[in-house]
């Protein structure tokens, strides 16, 4: 495609239709000396994505491109950018786009928690007020800190989902000491967790896949899990496992659905709850303070630039395949992936793909 001084992507236009978004042209944010331009070749598709356009976190933008599970080539470099990054080269962006980069937080490898953090799409807005457009598009411009090289044996289609759902996963699993002689859960088999069970495994930690019903066990077992616990069809499932876990990823989709206080029991002490959901405005959890003694519970949000490395470099030497389907960017194949999300048939993740095609 050729370099444009407008970017095109798949937008939504209608809060109220926000399954049949529009493709649309969109200025880009002011070039920073170190921000680099990436032409889209791939892009997942998150559960975030779903819930910024289904206005779950508040009215959508107008006008919104969302997607941040970004797989692209190099095409121009700033003048002052240090990372060497060059033009040519396959990167991936995640979550996201901007952050101070100077804080505390930031200069510990923790920069996905930095106050100044700006996400890929949506808000916070830049500076001068720009809106962030994200990965739906023929191209993005983004800071070149959060512009990562992929691994040359990850195909990009397998590579977009682990830039967002697949790092946040992977980060509480590398944080919480996942690894040989942990018994680790995964709490929701779905886009997230199915890939919580690939990374667990492959970082030697004997694995549990729990789900509501026993119709992901087949799947669960596929993807490498030791055990599989149906939580509602099994209904004495805590006491079987009490004292088991030394680590529990939470990657349900909704926390006011789980007994939190039936987890706790199955912890061992010192071991770690530790929460990637990020449920509707509004959404409370409730739970037995007094059962929190000798075990943590908290929140894990995307993950850094040092995390995404490693779960790159983890993902190209165990050969790690996450379960992608393909399809076209575009009005139909966007539509077709929001109504799928929505009606949770996605098998286990999208990736849109023909970028070229689209966007000529």
């Amino acid at each position: 495609m050729s370099y444009p001084e407008q970017f095109q992507g798949i937008a939504v236009t209608d809060g109220k239709d926000w399954t049949h978004p529009k493709k649309i042209s969109f200025p880009p944010k002011k070039f920073d000396d170190r921000d680099v331009d990436i032409e889209i070749e791939a892009c997942g598709v998150c559960g975030s994505d779903v819930h910024c356009a289904a206005s779950h976190w508040g009215p959508v933008k107008d006008n919104q491109v969302v997607g941040h599970e970004i797989i692209g080539k190099v095409v121009k470099v700033g003048p002052k950018c240090n990372t060497g990054i060059k033009v040519g080269d396959r990167v991936g962006v995640g979550a996201q786009a901007l952050a101070c980069l100077d804080c505390n937080r930031c200069k510990e490898d923790h920069e996905n928690y930095c106050f100044g953090n700006i996400w890929t799409y949506g808000g916070p807005t830049y500076a001068d007020g720009y809106i962030p457009q994200g990965g739906y598009a023929s191209h993005i411009r983004v800071h070149e800190h959060f512009a990562i090289p992929i691994p040359e044996n990850i195909p990009s289609e397998l590579a977009a989902p682990l830039l967002c759902g697949g790092v946040t996963v992977f980060a509480p699993l590398l944080n919480g000491g996942a690894g040989p002689g942990k018994k680790v859960g995964i709490v929701g088999i779905g886009g997230i967790g199915h890939m919580g069970i690939l990374f667990g495994k492959a970082m030697g930690a004997e694995v549990y896949a729990l789900s509501r019903t026993q119709s992901k066990k087949a799947d669960s077992l596929k993807l490498g899990a030791d055990h599989y616990i149906a939580t509602v069809e099994d209904k004495n499932w805590s006491e079987t496992y009490k004292d088991t876990f030394d680590l529990l990823v939470i990657c349900s989709s909704s926390l006011s659905q789980l007994d939190i206080d039936e987890l706790i029991k199955t912890m061992r002490i010192g071991g770690r709850i530790i929460s990637i959901c990020a449920p509707e405005i509004g959404e409370k959890i409730v739970l037995n303070p007094l059962g929190l003694l000798g075990v943590s519970i908290e929140n894990s949000g995307i993950g850094s630039r040092k995390e995404i490395l490693q779960l790159l470099d983890l993902v190209s030497k165990k050969n790690i395949k996450p379960w992608v389907e393909t399809l076209q960017v575009g009005e139909a194949g966007v539509n077709e992936a929001f109504e799928r999300m929505e009606k949770g048939t996605a098998r286990y993740r999208f990736t849109l793909t023909g970028f070229d095609k689209e966007f000529k």
